[in-house]
């Protein structure tokens, strides 16, 4: 409920998966909710991770076992909520002599199969590796490993799903806007924003400012005079590599390295195999914006110890880097940094800001539901947690059968072009085809299935404003597409953006 002589009851900075989830949340909860963000909607850290929903394997070896139950947990509410861009992964981690011993592992995932309570997914297991299944695309002198379950996520996707819930929810959402500053003045937070191109100024006013700008929490903390906090984030480079399809299989590997950190490959977009990440300390924002050669070969070395065939630098078609803001526990190593979340909340003149640190994608929607318990007493929500039960837009309860009726129901389209609808947009793929019933409905083909359709319902239902946003965050057609076409796309995007804002969704 909006309080008299307030524009909003809470102002959130930073469209992430962060600030997206906790605008559904709060938006769900009948409060008066304004999100802004200086570029797109998880244009940075939230479109950079490893795709993966996942507890943290890893996590176990430093005790951290209140995180890893919350998300596995968390792992099997998003397969639900999230069925079409969000599917079960089946792992496979090779056993090689000079690391982590059987037992251990065999500890470990023990520990995994059970600290998130009843799941649908398998439990882990003793494999073989033979080259015509899990050991495929391995060197054959690698016989023996582990299997276990977690899940993939289109991450980019699931951003603009969480807003578009608080959107509908009544949240007003305002990408490509830069948030100036704020001050606490007459009971509330007097803010200004501005469009991040440049143009006039707004102020708003809100009860309760949240700051989940991320890798840009400290400057945004300063933008609002600072605040009485020990806590810091450190900032933490991941950059992954795409080289083709490595095997047949459906599995992913994880393979431990010998500096102890692991490295993940993941069948990715039907084609292509993600190789990632790589945890290297940055001391700002323009040090993370590509993947370093080091950091390549890095990544080539770690995959090269374990393959049959070794990849080189010219196998790479495609590399994105992403910096975490974590919580800065102290730890040498960053990749021992917890990726746990702290919420900070300052109350200075009885006015609250809460500042969030660290978090994952996995455990997005257990922290939207944290900061509105630790904000109850400033904002006195209508209703209790209401996430966990309510799908996203798109998705339903059996993805398989939904993606069987779009094809029925539409025998003229390439079933490549259906499939890659639905697996980005779900069942919402049928109100976006309209009445197409050919392919020469649905405009220009730009290749990669990508088609004038598509991207006219990305400018207008999800706030698409450049050919990246599309290409690579909204879509991966870019992926699939070659240098010629990508080219081709971005000039024709430039000279229509005028024609497909003017229909954009208000």
């Amino acid at each position: 409920m909006n309080r008299p002589g307030h524009d909003v009851d809470l102002l959130i900075v930073g469209g992430g998966i962060n600030g997206a989830g906790i605008a559904r949340d709060a938006a769900g909860r009948g409060l008066r909710v304004a999100l802004v963000e200086q570029g797109d909607f998880g244009g940075a850290t939230s479109s950079a991770s490893t795709k993966l929903i996942h507890g943290g394997l890893r996590y176990l070896e430093r005790f951290e076992f209140r995180l890893v139950a919350e998300a596995l947990a968390e792992r099997d509410v998003l397969l639900r909520i999230a069925s079409h861009i969000a599917r079960p992964l089946r792992f496979v981690m090779p056993q090689v002599a000079g690391l982590r011993p059987a037992w251990r592992i065999r500890s470990g995932l023990w520990l995994y199969d059970h600290l998130g309570g009843r799941t649908s997914l398998p439990r882990s297991h003793a494999v073989r590796l033979a080259p015509d299944r899990y050991g495929a695309g391995l060197d054959p002198r690698i016989t023996r490993g582990f299997a276990y379950s977690d899940a993939w996520v289109d991450d980019a996707r699931l951003v603009i799903l969480n807003l578009r819930s608080a959107q509908a929810h009544g949240a007003t959402l305002m990408p490509h806007t830069r948030f100036v500053g704020a001050q606490r003045h007459d009971g509330a937070w007097q803010a200004s924003v501005e469009p991040a191109q440049g143009g006039a100024r707004r102020a708003l006013r809100a009860r309760v400012l949240v700051n989940a700008a991320g890798p840009w929490v400290k400057p945004v903390l300063d933008a609002c005079g600072g605040a009485r906090t020990a806590t810091q984030a450190q900032l933490v480079k991941g950059s992954h590599i795409v080289v083709p399809r490595i095997h047949a299989g459906e599995h992913a590997l994880i393979l431990q390295n010998r500096d102890r950190r692991i490295v993940f490959m993941i069948p990715y977009e039907q084609r292509f195999t993600l190789i990632g990440t790589t945890d290297v300390v940055v001391t700002s924002l323009d040090e993370a914006r590509a993947i370093s050669a080091g950091e390549s070969r890095y990544l080539l070395d770690a995959v090269n110890r374990y393959l049959a065939r070794p990849l080189a630098a010219h196998d790479i078609v495609w590399s994105y880097a992403g910096a975490r803001a974590l919580d800065d526990d102290g730890s040498r190593d960053p990749s021992q940094t917890t990726r746990d979340y702290s919420l900070v909340v300052d109350t200075r003149d009885g006015i609250a800001q809460l500042a969030v640190f660290g978090g994952k994608i996995t455990t997005y929607r257990r922290l939207a539901e944290a900061v509105l318990d630790r904000l109850r007493p400033w904002l006195h929500p209508r209703r209790d947690n209401w996430t966990h039960g309510a799908l996203l837009p798109g998705a339903v309860p059996d993805a398989a059968i939904a993606a069987d009726l779009l094809r029925a129901r539409r025998p003229a389209l390439p079933r490549p072009l259906l499939e890659a609808l639905f697996r980005r947009h779900g069942a919402l793929a049928d109100e976006l085809l309209g009445d197409a019933r050919s392919v020469s409905d649905l405009g220009r083909d730009f290749g990669g299935a990508l088609t004038e359709r598509e991207v006219a319902w990305c400018v207008e239902h999800e706030w698409a404003a450049c050919a990246d946003d599309v290409l690579w965050r909204r879509t991966k057609a870019g992926l699939h597409m070659n240098v010629a076409q990508r080219a081709g796309f971005a000039r024709w995007f430039d000279r229509h953006r005028q024609r497909l804002r003017a229909h954009r969704a208000p």
